[in-house]
C-alpha cells in the first residue's frame, strides 16, 4: 500500500483505525507504537511515505472527555479529528456533540457522509454541519463510482454544492480499497476545476497537519453549473 501511494503522488497518509467502544478498543498509544514501526520501515525499505496517527472515532457519549485526556487520536496531534456517526440511522442530539466538540476547540472532520444510508432523508442536516464551520471528507472511489452510483451522487452533489472540505482515500488494501488519489482528483478538476481540487487533497490536508486555523484555510466553492449539469439526470435516476 505504501508503494502504492508513493506511486500516486501521495507523500503523507494518516493511519486512522476505528475507535469505537466494545468493537474497536484501540489504544491510543498502541497506536503511535505501531506507526512508530512502520516508519522505520518504510524509512529502511527507502519508501518516501511520512505516516501520521489519527483515528476514525466513532459517535458516543464521552467523545470529548476522551479527545481531552487522549484517548482519540487527533490527526498529527493537530485540532483534527476525524468523526463517524452510525451508518444506518441518523443519530439523536448529534448536533449537539458536534457542537461541544467545536466548542472544546476541536475541529470534527465528518468521514465519507455519501456513504450513510440515512443521507438521503437528512441530507440538510450535513448541508447545516458544512455551513457551521464541520469539514466533509468524501472518499475518492465514491466520486469515481466505485462504491456504486449512490454514493456517487450524493458525493458529487456535496462536491458541487461546495459542502466538501478534503477528498481522502479511506484506503484499506491494494485491491478494493486502494490507496489512490489521483483518480479523484482529476473527475473532481473536471468538475470544480484544478485550483479547488487541488484544496481538496493538497492545501487543506496540509492544513491539517500543520494545524492551521480554519478560517485561514480557502473555503470550499460552490459549482452551480456542475450542479445544475447532473441535477436533472440524478434526479430522474434515482429520485432524489
Amino acid at each position: 500500500m505504501a508503494r502504492m501511494a508513493v506511486a500516486d503522488g501521495i507523500e503523507v497518509m494518516a493511519c486512522t483505525p476505528h475507535f469505537m467502544p466494545g468493537l474497536y478498543d484501540n489504544e491510543a498509544q498502541t497506536i503511535r507504537g505501531h506507526v512508530a514501526t512502520m516508519n522505520e520501515e518504510l524509512e529502511r525499505h527507502g519508501i518516501n511515505l511520512a505516516l501520521v496517527t489519527g483515528a476514525d472515532a466513532h459517535i458516543r457519549p464521552d467523545f470529548v472527555d476522551c479527545l481531552q485526556q487522549g484517548r482519540i487520536l487527533t490527526l498529527h496531534d493537530s485540532r483534527y479529528v476525524l468523526f463517524e456517526p452510525p451508518h444506518t440511522n441518523m443519530p439523536k442530539r448529534m448536533d449537539d456533540l458536534i457542537f461541544n466538540i467545536q466548542m472544546a476547540g476541536y475541529m470534527p472532520i465528518v468521514t465519507h457522509p455519501e456513504r450513510y444510508k440515512w443521507i438521503e432523508q437528512h441530507y440538510d442536516v450535513f448541508a447545516e454541519m458544512a455551513k457551521q464551520g464541520v469539514w466533509m471528507q468524501i472518499t475518492a472511489a465514491s466520486l469515481t463510482g466505485n462504491f456504486g452510483k449512490r454514493p456517487q451522487y450524493w458525493a458529487n452533489r456535496m462536491l458541487s454544492e461546495g459542502l466538501v472540505s478534503i477528498v481522502a482515500t479511506d484506503a484499506h488494501n491494494t485491491r478494493s480499497r486502494p490507496p489512490i488519489l489521483s483518480e479523484a482528483y482529476r473527475f473532481a478538476a473536471g468538475e470544480v476545476g484544478e485550483e479547488e481540487a487541488t484544496h481538496l487533497v493538497v492545501t487543506r490536508p496540509l492544513a491539517v497537519l500543520e494545524n492551521r486555523d480554519p478560517t485561514e484555510v480557502p473555503l470550499p466553492v460552490v459549482f452551480e453549473t456542475a450542479t445544475a449539469k447532473r441535477g436533472s439526470f440524478w434526479s430522474r435516476l434515482f429520485g432524489v
